[in-house]
């Protein structure tokens, strides 16, 4: 537990701004872009961006632990590969504050226990929905899984698009990116990296 909130560290709620501070926020970013907070159509603006954000950035307020800490160890013996691909998920980058939109791919191979697969996207979407980089959410999906359940190894492919490159700068729209995370066995022997690989793309 320690080592999981050392790596994902939270705002204590204490320190959280009030509701109104966040709309007062939202006004002021307003005028900055140039529009007037108090015309007819952004008169509600600031109350529906601060709820939107909460919604948008639940990860803090949710634990991987709690999700992760119910196993089961019911399974006939089964130790390969439980790979769960495709999970879709939206994230915003915290250099810019955009979207970044992907798919998932998430495998660990089990040491007795397994995960019920739901939690396995459940994860996913706890670290999507704070302000990240690929990098760091592709290694704190793999960290949190080998912490709770200590697999033989876990591997985690993560492949999104960011506004942040498609919207602003360069203007590249369709390029995507790709990052991967392997610890354990998936980490010690490239053979296991491939059977990963090739059950992502379904040969």
């Amino acid at each position: 537990m320690d080592a999981i909130v050392k790596n994902f560290p939270q705002v204590v709620e204490s320190e959280r701004p009030s509701q109104k501070e966040a709309e007062d926020a939202v006004r002021v970013l307003l005028r900055w872009a140039g529009d007037d907070p108090r015309r007819e159509g952004l008169l509600d603006t600031p109350e529906r961006v601060a709820k939107a954000y909460r919604e948008l950035f639940a990860g803090y307020d949710m634990n991987p632990e709690d999700v992760l800490g119910r196993t089961f160890e019911e399974v006939a013996g089964y130790d390969d590969i439980v790979l769960v691909r495709d999970i879709p998920f939206f994230s915003h980058c915290e250099h810019h504050m955009v979207p970044i939109i992907g798919k998932a791919h998430v495998a660990y191979l089990p040491n007795g226990r397994v995960l019920g697969l739901s939690k396995i996207a459940r994860v996913v979407e706890i670290f999507g929905r704070r302000l990240q980089t690929q990098e760091a959410m592709t290694a704190q999906i793999a960290n949190a899984i080998d912490e709770t359940l200590r697999p033989r190894g876990v591997a985690v492919m993560i492949d999104a698009e960011h506004m942040c490159m498609a919207m602003r700068g360069v203007q590249k729209q369709g390029s995507s990116t790709l990052t991967t995370t392997f610890t354990g066995a998936f980490k010690a022997d490239p053979a296991e990296q491939v059977r990963f690989m090739s059950m992502v793309r379904g040969r």
